[in-house]
């Protein structure tokens, strides 16, 4: 698990957003820098929301930005967010429970 997700993780289960990686790859493919204001002129999504989504590890967003996101980076919903169920050596419940 990428350290910013466990540092900064509120609840043992939450959704981590790729989206650095995939703004990376795109910058990288394309040979030029894309900005979080090219994004969002692109997508419609607001830019303070872009920048909660890639600052606040946890951000809840609403599926149409999900949508545009994956439109704009060409990519599939598991690409750009992954379900993270719990801390790694923690449980939610003890062990002789399970």
């Amino acid at each position: 698990m990428a350290f910013d997700t466990y540092f900064y993780q509120k609840s043992k289960k939450m959704i981590r957003f790729h989206l650095k990686e995939l703004i990376a790859d795109k910058e990288f493919a394309e040979k030029r820098r894309i900005t979080i204001g090219e994004i969002a002129k692109d997508t419609g999504i607001n830019r303070m929301t872009l920048s909660k989504i890639i600052n606040h590890p946890g951000h809840s967003t609403v599926t149409d930005n999900i949508d545009k996101l994956c439109t704009y980076f060409d990519c599939s919903v598991e690409q750009l967010i992954t379900h993270i169920k719990e801390i790694s050596g923690e449980s939610e419940e003890p062990e002789d429970v399970k």
